[in-house]
C-alpha cells in the first residue's frame, strides 16, 4: 500500500509536465541538433516510463532517446556540455526526443 501510494506521488510530476506539453498546441519543432543530458534507448526504464507516460508508440525498443534535451541554436561552438545530438521526432517538447543519434560538432 505505501509503496503503490509513493508509485502515484512519483508519477505526479511527470504527468503535470506531459500535460503541459500535450496542451501546447501548435506546429511541432522541427529536427535538429540539440544538448540531451542522457542519452539512451527505449527499452530503458527512465525513458520507458516517460514514454509510457506520453502515449508514444515505439516500434523498436533499441531506438536512441534523448532526455532532458534543448534545441541547439548556435552555429560552432554549441556550448553543450551534455551529448549533443541529432534526433527524427522532437516533437513531445524538452522532455524526451526519439532517433537520436551523436554526433561531434
Amino acid at each position: 500500500m505505501v509503496f503503490s501510494r509513493a508509485l502515484i506521488l512519483a508519477a505526479l510530476p511527470l504527468l503535470a509536465v506531459a500535460t503541459a506539453i500535450q496542451g501546447r498546441g501548435g506546429s511541432p519543432p522541427a529536427s535538429g541538433n540539440e544538448c540531451c543530458q542522457t542519452v539512451t534507448t527505449a527499452s530503458n526504464p527512465a525513458a520507458a516510463g516517460i514514454i509510457a507516460l506520453l502515449g508514444i508508440v515505439v516500434q523498436d525498443l533499441n531506438v536512441g532517446v534523448g532526455l532532458n534535451c534543448s534545441p541547439i541554436t548556435v552555429i560552432g561552438n554549441s556550448g553543450c556540455s551534455a551529448t549533443t545530438v541529432t534526433c527524427t521526432d522532437n516533437s513531445h517538447g524538452e522532455l524526451i526526443s526519439l532517433g537520436c543519434v551523436p554526433v561531434t560538432l
